[in-house]
């Protein structure tokens, strides 16, 4: 008799233990589907921010960063704050701005959804070389960044998109 109770108290335990993760599972895909959707919208408007906690130089190992590097796309206007580790081959004395620099998007292209993945990719100049920024980014904002520039080697980046502020770019 004091087995039967004791199995079924650990029934009852399991039951409502199995119930409570159902509706976790419920909010929790909730959540992720407001998430995709606030990144679906920040990249249609072009209004987004990127912060990037890891870099991939075209030669040498990847390397976690520390401190605060971005890339934040307001329109038609493209903020990069971002680390630049690699060979550069036609750069002014001292480094130049390297990837730290605010300018005008020249071309804006956008893939569209593939595979749970959005590509976009644009092109800029600040002054002292061209850039062409590909972006991959999922619909839970983890973002990957590609660099390819004139004059120096290519880098990566991997990050977030900021998905709670309530403008993308604060």
């Amino acid at each position: 008799m004091k087995k039967n109770l004791l199995l079924l108290a650990i029934s009852l335990v399991l039951l409502v233990g199995c119930g409570a993760s159902r509706q976790t599972a419920a909010e929790q895909s909730a959540e992720e589907q407001q998430v995709a959707g606030v990144v679906d919208q920040r990249l249609n408007d072009k209004n987004f921010r990127i912060d990037v906690n890891y870099m991939m130089p075209l030669r040498g190992g990847g390397k976690m960063l520390s401190g605060s590097y971005s890339l934040i796309v307001n329109g038609d206007e493209v903020d990069s704050n971002l680390p630049y580790f690699g060979a550069a081959q036609n750069v002014p004395y001292g480094g130049g701005k390297g990837l730290d620099f605010t300018a005008e998007i020249k071309k804006y292209s956008d893939g569209g959804w593939k595979k749970g993945l959005r590509q976009s990719s644009f092109t800029t100049d600040n002054g002292e070389d061209t850039y062409e920024f590909n972006l991959s980014i999922s619909d839970d904002g983890f973002a990957e960044i590609r660099v390819n520039c004139r004059n120096r080697d290519s880098i990566g980046f991997h990050g977030s998109m900021d998905t709670v502020e309530a403008d993308a770019n604060q």
